[in-house]
């Protein structure tokens, strides 16, 4: 299989043997190279699998469709989680990573396409960390998470992820069994120092 036989465009670096490889997903208007920088911040040692987004908006890139400001259109959420699912299955197959860990690490709208995964595929994804992440989708599928772990960091000012829809994000994963650590800092929608070092030592203490 050739990369360009996989469905979403990316970049791939192998990093260490033995490495978690982490699954990079970029913010509305981000591209696959934008992430590396913060892949590298959370393990310099990590495998980093960088797709884009396959959606339009206005010429930037995104990975789902949306009517307005926080207001998506979730037959795409579905729709698109389930190509991600499809692209990473084929990416660790075709990159030989079968045997190695997975971590998704999201930034806005690629935290809340992460989170949509590991809501609606965990024969897929069961670690996540999710920044500026909100609640995807309003009906969620009752599937066990119990194997699942997710790192999530959000700002008590943030307009973009109002508090109220990170927390039935929150509230959603918790239901299904998945283990949730909350980082809040008084910002918006942005990574902080602190929050970056909290989910650096998250990842190396994954089991």
């Amino acid at each position: 299989m050739s990369t360009s036989e996989l469905p979403l465009r990316h970049e791939f670096t192998e990093g260490a043997p033995r490495s978690p490889v982490l699954l990079m997903l970029h913010g509305t208007g981000g591209t696959p190279r934008d992430m590396a920088p913060l892949g590298y911040r959370i393990d310099p040692d990590a495998a980093l699998l960088s797709p884009g987004g396959s959606v339009s908006e206005n010429g930037v890139s995104r990975w789902f469709r949306r009517y307005a400001e926080g207001v998506f259109d979730e037959q795409d959420v579905l729709r698109r989680a389930e190509e991600l699912g499809e692209f990473v299955e084929r990416a660790r197959e075709h990159y030989d990573i079968t045997d190695r860990g997975l971590v998704a690490v999201g930034f806005s709208n690629g935290a809340n396409i992460a989170a949509a995964l590991a809501l609606l595929r965990p024969d897929v994804l069961t670690e996540a960390v999710l920044f500026a992440a909100m609640s995807p989708l309003s009906d969620v599928p009752r599937r066990s998470l119990t194997e699942t772990r997710v790192w999530m960091s959000n700002g008590e000012h943030d307009p973009m992820a109002p508090m109220t829809a990170a927390n039935r994000l929150v509230d959603s994963l918790r239901d299904r069994g998945a283990e949730v650590t909350t980082h809040r800092h008084p910002g918006g929608h942005d990574i902080t120092a602190e929050a970056l070092r909290e989910a650096a030592d998250w990842v190396r203490q994954r089991r």
